[in-house]
């Protein structure tokens, strides 16, 4: 099994879309967090279950349930998470 890590940048914009959809709903905020969080974990048994990433060398893990795109990179016995994207985001040309 493979170790996940949190980019600075990743728990920076995670911390952003709770902050964002708390204001609205502390609850739905908390639930969308644990769903990326969640997702982001099951990659440490399946590093192979995101697609083929926009930008080489990466992997894109889509939520199917709540409108979110986890990037990600298999490093070594680490699965490094560089960002959390919303669906509708335009995407960046390196991440």
């Amino acid at each position: 099994m493979k170790r996940i890590r949190w980019t600075e940048r990743a728990v920076r914009r995670l911390d952003q879309i709770g902050a964002f959809i708390e204001k609205d709903s502390p609850i739905t905020a908390a639930r969308v967090v644990a769903r990326i969080v969640s997702a982001a974990d099951n990659l440490a048994e399946q590093p192979a279950m995101g697609r083929v990433g926009r930008v080489k060398g990466t992997r894109e893990l889509v939520l199917a349930d709540i409108p979110y795109i986890i990037p990600y990179r298999v490093v070594g016995g680490d699965i490094e998470i560089l960002t959390v994207m919303h669906a509708a985001q335009r995407w960046p040309r390196q991440l």
